[in-house]
């Protein structure tokens, strides 16, 4: 179980909604082949370093992202504010992703990567947290979803940091195994585990668009 572009056309958005002050966030499935250029522009940029694919070319990015696509259980989504995509969002389920070597996954525990793109000029205050209520209500608009897990390398300090202003709960450290298939490899990773509990009464969102 994850929320994901079930019976969704590639390029249809999944989920719509409007921030006060913000703008209007839509999440859309990523379509690897008109995506991965985009992609690839920010996961081998220098920020990304803790996203692993400083390396990859184009065509692995969209290979992967091809995978992903073929899979149930993993889903990728460009995010766009007002139009202009400006993250790489994507949800897994615990039970069946290499986390659930760590820890003990409960039913409705769903993962979460986040990857913000690069922006122009000075940073914009309380950017990535309108973007997270965003993810949020998204993760959480599935009545299955009961508790977001997020995996930030340790060393990532700006990524947890902004996990425990969010009202993640810190867990404890772990490895994330190496993962070597003909699909995929992923080398370990030193990870810091962190939850979210859904809310008691779901958060207000807006309808996927049309």
């Amino acid at each position: 179980m994850t929320p994901g572009p079930s019976a969704v056309s590639v390029g249809q958005p999944v989920f719509t909604q409007v921030v006060e002050g913000f703008g209007t966030v839509t999440i859309t499935p990523v379509d690897p082949a008109a995506d991965s250029a985009l992609i690839h522009s920010w996961v081998t940029q220098e920020r990304a370093r803790f996203w692993g694919m400083g390396e990859a070319s184009r065509e692995l990015v969209q290979e992967i992202y091809e995978d992903v696509d073929r899979r149930t259980t993993h889903h990728a989504f460009m995010v766009s504010r007002d139009g202009e995509q400006v993250a790489l969002f994507q949800t897994y389920d615990c039970a069946e992703d290499r986390v659930s070597e760590c820890y003990d996954v409960q039913p409705g525990d769903v993962g979460m990567h986040l990857l913000i793109g690069p922006t122009t000029g000075a940073a914009e205050h309380g950017f990535t947290g309108s973007l997270m209520t965003v993810f949020i209500a998204f993760v959480f608009s599935d009545a299955a979803a009961r508790r977001m897990v997020v995996e930030p390398d340790t060393r990532n300090a700006k990524a947890i940091s902004l996990m425990e202003r969010t009202g993640f709960v810190i867990g404890p450290q772990v490895v994330l195994p190496e993962i070597d298939l003909p699909e995929v490899y992923l080398p370990a990773k030193p990870a810091q585990l962190a939850f979210l509990t859904a809310p008691a009464t779901a958060p207000a969102t807006a309808p996927a668009a049309d």
